[in-house]
């Protein structure tokens, strides 16, 4: 309506002359209160674990970066009323300083200096130096925190981690097995074969699917003990790589699932654990021999004694190596390469 603005003005309350401008806020003083009021926002989103309260935060570098953390430090101290176990970074381009900080605080040293450990096992390669500071402080120097995803999710797990009381180290961990359990279960997957029935099988003049003997045993124990002609000898730690039809190093012959995979140790022992891992790969017909090598010496089936003599796979016809060599049991070569191994 007409009028009605100066109506207005003329009806508002008159300024009293003790107001006064507020006085202009030095740069400290903004500094103490966005360190406030990040400490307060940590507090009130922490996440709880075991009573422990927890977060990770991350700010910009700034000049001084070592007393703004400390002061969100002390606030977090001053208003956080249970056990807490904090982690705050700077990421971007560090002003007055090498690096970037992880700084961490809690209310036990214990969780701080468990949280060290693991910040810097985290970031192995990137951290520069650790300062320990007074009331259950630390200053971690890491290079270029904060420029991947990795970086926050590496923080979180190690609050998480920290925060955790200790375990008595006398007792197993929960949902944790003993080896003769992992044995046990393992086993109960698989259709074990007596040595005589290995033998029996791979004998057969026609079989459903390729079907092959496989010595996963060290070269220290094949020297020592022998071997069985025409195993394929391919030691554990590459076993499942060389079986796997998806691996690029496979063998040629690992291009089907229903391959029959019959594997054998020294014992027995392992070489149920590595069936029962190819099986996990989709093998199913894998299996192991029960006793192992032993056992199928002991029931007098045919072994070969170890010749202990070494030549180049570059003698071998069509065979040429640097420094490859071939172990000879009986007229059976078995060549070492580091692809692979094949009998020839």
């Amino acid at each position: 309506m007409p009028g009605s603005t100066s109506t207005a003005r003329m009806n508002a309350a008159p300024i009293s002359s003790d107001l006064k401008p507020l006085p202009p806020r030095t740069l400290a003083e903004v500094r103490d209160q966005v360190a406030q009021e990040i400490a307060v926002q940590m507090v009130n989103k922490a996440e709880l674990l075991d009573d422990v309260k927890i977060g990770v935060m991350m700010t910009f570098s700034k000049s001084d970066d070592a007393g703004f953390l400390k002061q969100i430090a002390q606030t977090i101290k001053e208003c956080c009323l249970q056990d807490f176990l904090f982690a705050v970074y700077t990421t971007g381009p560090p002003i007055d300083s090498s690096a970037n900080f992880v700084f961490l605080c809690g209310s036990a040293e214990d969780y701080v200096q468990r949280a060290v450990l693991l910040t810097t096992s985290k970031f192995i390669g990137r951290v520069l130096g650790v300062r320990n500071e007074p009331a259950y402080t630390s200053f971690i120097s890491v290079k270029d925190v904060g420029y991947t995803s990795y970086d926050e999710s590496a923080l979180w797990d190690v609050v998480r981690k920290s925060a955790q009381p200790p375990i008595d180290p006398l007792i197993p961990p929960p949902g944790s097995r003993g080896i003769e359990k992992i044995l046990s279960d393992a086993r109960a997957k698989l259709q074990r074969l007596k040595s005589t029935e290995a033998y029996e099988e791979l004998c057969e003049p026609e079989v459903g699917a390729p079907t092959f003997l496989v010595d996963i045993r060290p070269a220290d124990q094949r020297d020592e003990e022998g071997g069985i002609n025409g195993a394929l000898v391919i030691e554990r730690n590459v076993l499942e790589w060389r079986f796997d039809p998806r691996s690029h190093s496979r063998l040629n012959i690992a291009d089907r699932y229903d391959l029959r995979i019959i594997v054998f140790c020294s014992d027995g022992d392992s070489s149920s654990l590595a069936a029962y891992s190819l099986q996990q790969l989709g093998l199913l017909n894998a299996t192991d021999i029960i006793g192992g090598y032993r056992a199928w010496r002991d029931a007098g089936l045919p072994v070969d004694i170890p010749i202990r003599t070494t030549r180049s796979v570059s003698s071998l016809p069509g065979q040429s190596s640097d420094g490859d060599h071939i172990g000879r049991y009986n007229g059976t070569f078995t060549i070492y390469t580091q692809e692979q191994a094949v009998h020839t």
